[in-house]
């Protein structure tokens, strides 16, 4: 399963997310036959080596009739201001998918990064999505940047997008509204659930596109997963004069043959005075926030006090909610936090059909070769109380039929 990390030490912009894909190993004449469809007039796309604090880099340009398609003060990590002005509503930008005509992941994953911007827009102007108009990243060079960071990926292959995280910088940014802090309303909006740091950059750091891109797609924002790398790709802003070079890395491989390895993170906290009745509604609201686990492990404390050990298990997007329910609805004044990696199994489902209805079956595989199959018991429950009979008999038939059909293709 390939992977793509993004390493945002010095922050990120949609044109530096292009850059650095296309510096490990993607092809930009055949993401510019794709950007051709837009029918947009001299429309060119670039790329050039660069120097940043003596590091090389790739930077990516987009041009209309030989000129920047942003004005010349634009340092990649503060917003463009455009000579077009364009303001596209979403209606508009998911037309310009259609006739770009990309693989159908690529374009997916298109729609969602700027669905997700749409959403984002609204909730800071107060407005309905349909009414929104896309600004800075509604100009022909962010939606480039969009399009081609997700045909990029496409050509490498990415299945998973992991980042670390995401570094928004310090100070005032200019951007279409006037003057205002960092980081601008939409990126704020984007960044909700999501590991950030203020780094180290003066000014904007990451982008509304890149903000946008990398929150849409990254499964989680914390360290390197295991992998084995294949390639590295550093894309270059413009900016120069900060600590770091202005550059973004990613890293290209393979994840662990072993099963799917990501990133979670696992809290706890230690609770003496808490009653059983609060302890078990906290378990279920971690799990309806998302958790993957929540459990509570008895335990004793100081004093020789019995106590509950309480723990969750969430992805890094979930944390902040995670941790909200545990000081809010405990008794705990502090909690514990570790980064963990997980390695699961790859997994699908198969759904086989019994005398109690249809039945799914998750079936992990390590390597290709399946493990382990297990029905799901909430499916078995509904059946078993829709049948009046008993859940392990319902286990037991959808085991029995999936092996019957395992039996049957076999022949």
């Amino acid at each position: 399963m390939a992977v793509a990390y993004f390493d945002c030490f010095a922050g990120s912009g949609g044109d530096m997310i292009v850059a650095s894909l296309l510096d490990a190993g993607a092809d930009l004449d055949r993401i510019s036959e794709h950007i051709a469809r837009l029918k947009i007039a001299g429309l060119e796309l670039s790329a050039e080596t660069v120097r940043r604090k003596g590091m090389r880099g790739l930077r990516f340009m987009v041009s209309e009739h030989g000129h920047p398609a942003d004005s010349p003060d634009n340092n990649d990590h503060a917003h463009k201001h455009h000579h077009h002005h364009d303001h596209r509503g979403l209606s508009d930008v998911l037309a310009l998918i259609d006739l770009a005509q990309m693989p159908d992941r690529a374009a997916e994953r298109a729609r969602r990064i700027f669905q997700r911007l749409a959403e984002a827009e609204a909730k800071v102007h107060g407005m309905d999505i349909e009414k929104v108009h896309f600004h800075e990243v509604g100009a022909v060079d962010s939606i480039v940047d969009i399009l081609a960071a997700c045909l990029a990926m496409e050509q490498l292959g990415i299945d998973r997008v992991i980042c670390s995280p995401i570094t928004l910088g310090s100070g005032t940014v200019i951007c279409a509204h006037g003057e205002l802090p960092v980081p601008a309303p939409a990126t704020a909006q984007l960044v909700v659930g999501a590991k950030t740091v203020a780094g180290v950059v003066d000014g904007e750091a990451t982008t509304p596109t890149a903000a946008a891109v990398l929150t849409t797609l990254a499964e989680s924002c914390g360290p390197m997963p295991a992998m084995r790398v294949a390639a590295v790709g550093s894309g270059a802003g413009t900016r120069e004069g900060s600590r770091l070079p202005n550059l973004l890395r990613v890293f290209v491989g393979e994840a662990d043959s072993d099963g799917q390895t990501d990133t979670a993170v696992e809290m706890s906290a230690n609770i003496d005075d808490c009653t059983g009745e609060i302890i078990g509604a906290t378990l279920e609201m971690l799990l309806a926030a998302g958790c993957m686990d929540a459990w509570a492990s008895p335990i004793v404390m100081k004093k020789s006090r019995p106590a509950w050990m309480v723990s969750l298990l969430c992805s890094p997007q979930d944390e902040a909610e995670a941790t909200r329910i545990l000081l809010s609805e405990t008794t705990t004044f502090g909690l514990r936090r570790r980064f963990c990696e997980r390695t699961r199994l790859d997994r699908h489902f198969e759904s086989v059909e019994t005398r109690y209805g249809p039945i799914r079956i998750k079936v992990g595989l390590l390597n290709g070769k399946e493990i382990t199959a297990s029905p799901e018991f909430e499916d078995c429950r509904r059946a078993a109380e829709v049948h009046h009979a008993a859940v392990r008999e319902v286990l037991t038939e959808a085991l029995t039929a999936r092996r019957a059909l395992g039996q049957a293709d076999g022949e």
